[in-house]
């Protein structure tokens, strides 16, 4: 099994200590693949800054492969965060960067390396929904994370293309997340999956629900939490189809990563 991220990078400023951490929804899929001992890619667009430099050196000796990245000239993605008890919160941010400047075009070497792949995962922020008709006609499953400001316009613009799409809904109400992710579900072999932070988790294929308690620890982050979610999620289903089994190992793994400084870790100072 390999697997891709394709969209974002950014890093993440957390101005309250001057440290800037590497991120990005689709670059930290990849990442924490990799620390799930898969075989892991990432296909981005990386400016020409410092914030730039970080990343691509973090990914490099990680061991993600990048080959089909991209370079422009400009800022990286970046985005400025602070921490309140443990729990990120964002600030602001120069909305992708060159990634949003830049909009990913694939090629036919692009499409055939594509092709290899067990699984890709894109996002709402990372400035791929052009693309997802022909990623789609690629034959290669395709995860989406909605992330927690989806909107019902971007939902069902781009769910169709998603065999796994998921929604951070710690906002909505148990009974809210249940009917959302029900009413979004399109298609026989798609999931519709939620987490909630520290409420229960569910997903949605078509016919029945089911649910998994969050593993608590105490967090001293949880940026990224949802992605290694989403990571081991995955990476489990694919390997067993056992939808209960990739819940747990997603808790599990959330909450081992809610105990790293940014979404894994690696930072530098900022000035």
């Amino acid at each position: 099994m390999k697997v891709l991220g394709i969209g974002d990078n950014v890093v993440d400023k957390y101005v309250h200590l001057k440290t800037m951490y590497p991120g990005g929804n689709a670059l930290n899929f990849s990442v924490f693949a990799k620390k799930l001992e898969v075989e892991a890619a990432f296909i981005g667009v990386f400016g020409d800054d410092r914030e730039a430099h970080h990343v691509e050196k973090t990914l490099r000796e990680i061991g993600i492969d990048i080959s089909r990245s991209r370079h422009c000239k400009g800022e990286n993605g970046c985005a400025r965060v602070t921490l309140e008890n443990g729990d990120r919160v964002f600030l602001g941010s120069n909305e992708g960067g060159v990634t949003r400047l830049n909009p990913l075009k694939l090629d036919e070497e692009d499409r055939a390396y594509i092709r290899t792949f067990s699984v890709m995962h894109t996002g709402l922020y990372s400035h791929t929904g052009h693309l997802l008709p022909e990623l789609r006609s690629l034959g290669v499953p395709i995860s989406f994370d909605f992330s927690d400001d989806f909107e019902d316009e971007q939902v069902e613009r781009y769910i169709p293309y998603a065999d796994f799409a998921f929604f951070s809904c710690s906002h909505l109400s148990d009974e809210a997340t249940r009917e959302y992710i029900q009413a979004k579900w399109k298609r026989e072999g798609q999931f519709t999956i939620a987490t909630r932070g520290s409420e229960r988790s569910m997903v949605y294929d078509g016919s029945r629900f089911y649910y998994q308690s969050p593993a608590f620890v105490e967090a001293v982050d949880t940026m990224g939490a949802g992605d290694s979610f989403i990571a081991a999620f995955l990476l489990s289903y694919l390997k067993d189809h056992d939808i209960q089994i990739a819940m747990r190992e997603g808790a599990r793994f959330a909450a081992e990563s809610c105990l790293t400084e940014g979404s894994f870790g690696f930072g530098v100072p900022f000035e």
